[in-house]
């Protein structure tokens, strides 16, 4: 229900601003667009794929290694389910299916995909405040945009930094949440303290993985940069390398359906000094083809991989039966 609640969010933001911006005039923009940089831009999607998967190995304890191969199947397999689910939980799902295949336990695993996508936002945010910095006009926005970054940021450097502050939100989470998940909580706090320990007695690995963080997320913005060429369009590189960390801070918000719709908005308006609104709106389509491809990529491996866990929850339940 919420799934579809967040459709119909986003297909409204998007019906407003299409029809503001006479959408029909976005078609030459497609028709017009250079075909090498289209492929270019859009082929960065693989080694973005591989280099998080990269990442996601070095995230692993050193008992408990990963292949390169499964965690890139593991990362196109949350880009399929991110599509699906609500508020990215598709990468959580990531757990589910490490803990399945025995690479970690059920908590442990969830506690390293939660610190990993921790460290993704925190990335992003870093960029976020280079486009603050950078940003032309201190109004209304500007303060908005600066007030979200920064409470985004404190909040998630607490977490990642600090054992008390993270003990603090699970404990409240403990606490409040309902039912079972109250225990959940619980167990979770204690596999993050483990993973907390983990990365902090070794500076040097958390300073690789922080730097491989930061260097995925410009990519990211090099290929949306890439996008604007591809559109033939004269967008100062500095400038998107500012704009579209905001814009996509922008398509994080939970009420749309993978960020179609507010991204597309900011977009628009972000971009208005250099490009026209239809051809703003074009580089919005193509940045949600960057989630759509990864997924489709990972269509292949979703089949087997719910018909296994359904195979390994049926020779659990035989074991305990016997």
């Amino acid at each position: 229900m919420k799934r579809a609640i967040s459709l119909v969010v986003s297909l409204g933001i998007l019906a407003v601003l299409y029809w503001k911006i006479d959408f029909a005039r976005a078609i030459p923009v497609f028709a017009n667009a250079s075909i090498p940089w289209l492929a270019a831009s859009l082929l960065m999607v693989v080694p973005l794929t591989l280099l998080t998967a990269g990442r996601l190995c070095q995230l692993m304890p050193r008992q408990h290694p990963l292949g390169f191969l499964e965690a890139n199947r593991l990362i196109l397999l949350a880009s399929v389910l991110n599509l699906v689910l609500p508020s990215k939980m598709g990468d959580m799902a990531k757990s589910v299916f490490m803990a399945d295949r025995g690479h970690l336990r059920g908590s442990l695993a969830l506690a390293l995909v939660v610190f990993e996508k921790a460290c993704d936002m925190l990335s992003l945010l870093v960029w976020c405040v280079f486009g603050l910095l950078l940003y032309p006009q201190k109004d209304a926005v500007f303060w908005a945009l600066t007030a979200a970054v920064g409470a985004g940021f404190l909040a998630l450097a607490l977490l990642l930094g600090s054992t008390h502050f993270a003990n603090l939100c699970f404990g409240l989470g403990e606490r409040f949440a309902p039912g079972k998940m109250g225990g959940k909580f619980a167990t979770m706090r204690a596999s993050w303290t483990e993973m907390h320990g983990y990365f902090w007695e070794d500076k040097a690995r958390l300073a690789r993985i922080a730097g491989n963080s930061l260097f995925i997320w410009f990519l990211h913005l090099v290929q949306i940069w890439m996008f604007t060429l591809a559109l033939k369009t004269t967008v100062p590189f500095l400038a998107s390398l500012a704009l579209s960390p905001l814009a996509i801070l922008a398509g994080l918000m939970p009420l749309t359906f993978a960020g179609v719709g507010t991204r597309d908005a900011a977009l628009v308006y972000l971009y208005d000094p250099y490009m026209a609104a239809p051809a703003a709106a074009a580089l919005g389509l193509l940045c949600t083809l960057r989630y759509v491809l990864p997924a489709l990529l990972g269509l292949p491996f979703l089949g087997p991989a719910v018909a296994e866990m359904g195979g390994l929850q049926r020779l659990r339940r035989g074991k305990t039966g016997g």
